[in-house]
């Protein structure tokens, strides 16, 4: 017999699976940031500044931190860059930014972190491409150098695979393997595995040198969604290590944007991921933040992490031909994401703030109710009057041109009595 309603099961409450990895540690002076294990999901970003740019690079290393990027790359390409990376850090430090710096190294970085140690100790983590670490006799021992740095200044690596730089000679032998399979893999089969066997590999020749497992991040980078899923799916069924996420090359606007939501999303869902990057172009204009901002927007969506207050909006309608909530909904909301750098220190929680700005009655005041703080402004035709609700129950209602302010210093007003009344009590 059918179960009525009032007998069946509860529909399960979805989340995300735990995360498989072990716990990894990036050590930047007498602080230690975990990656991996139960540790949040780590927000990377890097810098599309000149390295040999010291101020200019620090600058923007600091505009990615408080944007929330929880650790910056920076291009280490020649021995001017190199130089430059103590005097980032440096000017970092003057600023009060301490957020770890990453080393992207590529053909020279044996070289470079053998002959500019003050390099090798200013970074927190290393990031190596066994693709291009050299070929032939050259690529044990030139890999070897930078293992050997790692251990000597006590710093992560992240051995990071990209299939445009794949290690040629592995990927030949795989092929040659293959065709002689009774049923031969197909040619992106082929390239996966390739993919794979070189991190792993590779994370496992750094141990047998003596660097702790511990120490060791490992990604796969590709830019298709399907095939990023398909290498992490296995990537995490063979190993244990902490794994960076991203889809290499996303692309620009909308399209970057929706690519890596979609790719990182399915697998931080599986519990597989550690750290993420979303490696947007930016548009004419825009701010390199903005791959940070989608970054964060991203875990949140999730429920894995909460960076910033939540606004919630709708679209609008053929109800809401006026554009002020749209005004209104933005001004709160780039208010909200700006003053986060203070607010995270003098409000404590303020992050988890829910805000609701409705455009009209069918939906509006009861957003609102479920939201920390909310308005439902007038669509077309309603009276003009727009409900205020605090903590569930109507508070006010506000009428006349200055709603729009009016509700900026109720909202500025809730969080310092709600969010500011816990500071002191604390104290």
């Amino acid at each position: 017999m059918e179960k009525l309603p009032c007998e069946m099961d509860p529909i399960a409450i979805a989340s995300p699976l735990p995360r498989r990895s072990r716990q990894a540690r990036v050590v930047w002076g007498s602080r230690v940031v975990t990656v991996g294990g139960d540790a949040p999901v780590r927000v990377q970003s890097m810098t599309n500044t000149d390295t040999v740019d010291a101020i200019g690079t620090a600058i923007q290393v600091k505009e990615l931190a408080q944007a929330g990027s929880e650790f910056v790359r920076i291009t280490v390409n020649t021995p001017e860059a190199a130089a430059a990376v103590p005097y980032i850090r440096e000017q970092l430090d003057r600023m009060g930014e301490s957020v770890p710096l990453v080393g992207d190294f590529h053909y020279n970085g044996h070289r470079l972190l053998t002959e500019f140690p003050d390099c090798a100790q200013a970074l927190s983590k290393y990031r190596i491409n066994p693709g291009n670490v050299g070929k032939g006799d050259k690529r044990d021992r030139q890999f070897g150098q930078m293992i050997d740095a790692a251990m000597r200044w006590n710093k992560a690596v992240r051995i990071g695979v990209n299939w445009g730089s794949l290690d040629q000679d592995l990927l030949v032998n795989l092929m040659d393997t293959n065709s002689r399979r009774a049923k031969p893999w197909e040619a992106r089969q082929v390239m996966y595995e390739a993919l794979i066997t070189s991190a792993i590999e590779s994370a496992h020749r750094a141990e047998k040198m003596g660097l702790d497992g511990n120490q060791i991040i490992l990604s796969c980078k590709v830019s298709g969604v399907q095939d990023l899923i398909s290498v992490y799916r296995e990537l995490a069924r063979r190993c244990d290590y902490a794994l960076h996420l991203g889809l290499t090359e996303a692309g620009m606007g909308t399209k970057g944007t929706v690519a890596s939501a979609t790719a990182l999303s399915v697998l931080l869902q599986e519990g597989i991921g550690d750290t993420i990057r979303v490696s947007l172009t930016p548009q004419p204009g825009e701010a390199r933040t903005q791959e940070v901002v989608v970054a964060s927007e991203i875990l949140q969506a999730l429920g894995l992490r909460v960076f910033v207050p939540s606004v919630t909006a709708c679209p609008g309608c053929g109800r809401t031909t006026s554009t002020t909530f749209q005004d209104l909904a933005k001004q709160i909301d780039d208010f909200l994401r700006a003053q986060m750098p203070v607010w995270r220190v003098r409000y404590p929680g303020v992050e988890n703030l829910r805000v609701a700005v409705m455009g009209c009655i069918v939906n509006g005041p009861g957003e609102s109710k479920h939201a920390d703080i909310g308005i439902s402004l007038p669509g077309t035709g309603e009276a003009p009057a727009a409900p205020v609700f605090i903590d569930g129950e109507k508070a006010m209602t506000l009428r006349g041109d200055n709603i729009a302010n009016e509700f900026h210093q109720i909202v500025e007003q809730y969080i310092e009595k709600r969010f500011g009344a816990a500071v002191v009590s604390a104290a």
